[in-house]
C-alpha cells in the first residue's frame, strides 16, 4: 500500500529567517498541530529531501519458508 503524497504549498509570504540562538514560535506552532498533522508534515519533508518514487521506493519483501517438524 503506498500512501499518499499530501498536498503541500509553500507560502512565501509567512516564511521569516531567524538565528538559532532567537527563541521564535515553532515549537508552540507545532504543539497546535494535531498528531497526524506533525507526521504528514515530516513525511512531506523527506519526500522533498529524498524525493518520491512510489514503483521504486519500496521495501523489499522477503520471504522465507520454514519446515515445521511435528513430534
Amino acid at each position: 500500500m503506498v500512501c499518499p503524497r499530501p498536498q503541500f504549498q509553500l507560502d512565501k509570504s509567512i516564511v521569516s529567517l531567524c538565528s538559532l540562538g532567537e527563541d521564535g514560535d515553532t515549537k508552540a506552532y507545532w504543539l497546535s498541530k494535531t498528531p497526524l498533522e506533525r507526521l504528514e508534515s515530516l513525511e512531506f519533508l523527506r519526500q522533498t529531501l529524498y524525493g518520491y518514487d512510489p514503483v521504486n521506493d519500496r521495501v523489499q519483501r522477503v520471504l522465507t519458508v520454514v519446515d515445521l517438524e511435528r513430534s
